[in-house]
């Protein structure tokens, strides 16, 4: 049983994420290379605006949402990894799953005879089919009979691939047009590319199915926990609930990252903030590790686009500069 100040707890700061996040979403609107006074955002928004306020507005908004759901999606990814493996330094960026989804995504750009915004809907399924044989491979690489699954094994492994698939990147784009290595190298970096409202649409089913079914399985995570032997024992059906997630965890990263481009340690970090917020629950941490992972990664972009005018810093790279020296510190503490 849960205690009820935990519970109260929760709600409080779900609440001061969700306005935190308002309050992200409004400085962001108004953010940017070409200013929009905040005293106009509301009326612009209700189509009071000039033409001029219209279109900064319509570009602003998509990416506004497309980070934040984005980043809700990567934050639950890096939870699900963390509780399966039983492994903290779990996350879709560092082990390779979204490396290994950008190699999909960018061999489909190169050689499928369409533009891309023709196949936007298509394109979060070829990322997710290339990041499970991805996923697949890392976990044969790091499992070991008699021994299991290792941590530290696995996180080796997946840099390793992560390493390797960036490499085949740079090899395949070398004889592409330039307009395709540029997008493809902002990928890389992190870059968030989908800044349409289409790009929602692609990305929200995901999350609307994955979201839900991840929270039902709060429990089962909970077990997974504990040694195997105890899940085991209490009756839970350990091969096949491991299965389901980490399916979920790979649809959750390859469908965010198929949209937003290599983004890396928002799914180390906000679980990791959430189990120190709550404790180690999952119906507790989830919600929170959620809503977290979508302010971190909005915040990334709105200070990185920011930052150097017009172009801006990937957002990718922004999260890296504040997520590696926490990689390290965990690392560390690993070993």
């Amino acid at each position: 049983m849960i205690a009820p100040s935990i519970i109260r707890r929760q709600r409080i700061i779900v609440a001061v994420l969700i306005a935190l996040a308002a309050a992200v979403m409004f400085i962001s609107a108004g953010w940017g290379y070409s200013s929009l006074g905040y005293k106009r955002l509301l009326p612009v928004l209700f189509g009071h605006g000039t033409v001029k306020e219209d279109l900064i507005l319509s570009i602003r908004l998509p990416r506004i949402f497309i980070t934040f759901l984005a980043g809700m999606g990567l934050a639950l990814s890096g939870a699900i990894l963390q509780r399966v493996t039983r492994n903290d330094l779990a996350d879709p960026g560092i082990i390779g799953i979204n490396t290994g989804a950008g190699l999909g995504v960018a061999l489909f750009f190169l050689f499928a005879p369409i533009e891309p915004g023709s196949f936007v809907y298509l394109i979060t399924f070829v990322s997710f089919a290339s990041a499970m044989v991805t996923a697949l491979l890392i976990y044969l690489f790091s499992y070991r009979r008699g021994e299991g699954l290792q941590p530290v094994r696995l996180v080796l492994v997946g840099v390793g691939f992560s390493l390797s698939l960036s490499g085949i990147m740079v090899v395949i784009i070398s004889s592409a047009t330039r307009e395709k290595v540029d997008f493809i190298a902002k990928w890389l970096a992190g870059s968030i590319w989908g800044t349409d409202w289409i790009f929602i649409w692609a990305l929200l089913p995901w999350l609307v199915i994955l979201i839900p079914f991840t929270l039902y399985k709060a429990n089962q995570l909970n077990l997974l926990e504990l040694s195997e032997t105890v899940a085991v024992g209490i009756g839970l059906p350990v091969n096949r609930e491991r299965v389901k997630l980490l399916i979920a965890a790979v649809a959750l990263a390859a469908s965010s990252v198929a949209v937003t481009g290599g983004i890396s340690f928002i799914g180390l970090m906000a679980p990791h903030i959430a189990k120190t917020l709550v404790g180690p629950r999952n119906q507790l941490s989830l919600p929170i590790a959620i809503l977290t992972g979508g302010v971190l990664l909005m915040a990334a972009d709105m200070i990185g686009r920011n930052m150097a005018d017009p172009a801006g810093i990937p957002a990718g790279t922004v999260a890296a500069f504040i997520g590696a020296p926490y990689f390290i510190y965990l690392l560390l503490k690993k070993a």
